[in-house]
């Protein structure tokens, strides 16, 4: 055999013997690594090994389960109790709502207000107020004497204010001329002495008062004069001072009819039936 043929096998085996020997130390390697536990620590764990309780399987804790139910131990009994006796609710309170209520309120209040107001008129229809009533009806106005005293300690003048009326006296020699003008239901009260002249004035009806030194009514909203016995003598006025029924008892009692509170008209303008000048100077313009 040539040299070259040994030296070619000797090659060979020796790339077969490198061959194998490397296989077999990266199955080791393999085997070892990525977790694999050594020759001695496997020897050690085998001397230590602790016996553990198997956990319960599934079935096992479904089998505990329902023996549990059957027994009834899950289960707690509630007390006793007596049912409580039924009562009736109140009609009335069923269906109650805001609405409603605040309309039985109103309602009611108006009720209340309305009898109210009709008991208080009854009754003073029943007890009228004053000496023979209040304006718009009669009215007691007292004695003849008294009143005409009271007119002269007034200077001429004497206000009824349950009559809303001023009272002066009627010069007894001018009734002849007041038969020919004024009506017939006047005369009595100036038969009597006494006139009553209704406190508005006919233009716009604001309240006259007298003038103490004219001796005169004179209206302060527009000027208009009426004489004392209320006959037109200046103004814008229409007519003279409107005026109520005046009616004297056998006892000298004196009565104001205020007819329901619409006077007579007064008399017409020109009419003078007493002469009666102005006796001073005016409350209004201030001249004579």
């Amino acid at each position: 055999m040539s040299s070259g043929a040994v030296i070619g096998i000797v090659v060979a085996a020796v790339v077969v013997l490198a061959a194998v020997v490397f296989l077999t130390a990266a199955r080791r390697t393999d085997v070892r690594g990525a977790g694999a536990l050594s020759r001695e620590t496997r020897r050690r764990d085998h001397a230590t090994d602790v016996s553990l309780p198997e956990a319960p399987t599934g079935r096992d804790i479904e089998n505990a389960a329902a023996a549990k139910r059957s027994a009834g131990t899950g289960v707690v009994k509630a007390d006793e109790l007596s049912p409580a006796p039924w009562i009736a609710p109140d009609p009335d309170a069923i269906g109650m709502s805001r609405r409603k209520f605040f309309n039985r309120a109103y309602i009611s209040l108006m009720g209340l207000g309305i009898g109210g107001f009709a008991a208080a008129s009854f009754v003073a229809f029943l007890w009228p107020s004053g000496k023979g009533g209040g304006f718009g009806g009669k009215v007691g106005a007292g004695k003849l004497d008294d009143i005409l005293l009271n007119i002269r300690l007034n200077n001429g003048f004497f206000y009824l204010p349950e009559a809303r009326t001023w009272i002066t006296a009627y010069p007894p020699d001018a009734v002849p001329k007041a038969k020919k003008i004024y009506s017939s239901l006047l005369l009595p009260g100036m038969e009597a002495g006494l006139v009553a002249l209704y406190q508005k004035c006919p233009h716009l009806g604001c309240r006259v008062p007298e003038c103490k030194s004219s001796q005169w009514f004179e209206c302060p909203c527009h000027g208009s004069q009426y004489n004392r016995v209320g006959e037109k003598k200046g103004g814008p006025a229409p007519r003279g001072m409107d005026r109520f029924l005046v009616s004297v008892s056998g006892t000298g009692d004196v009565t104001i009819d205020t007819l329901g509170g619409a006077a007579l008209p007064g008399p017409a303008i020109g009419t003078n039936t007493t002469g009666q000048e102005a006796e001073g100077p005016h409350c209004i313009t201030g001249g004579e």
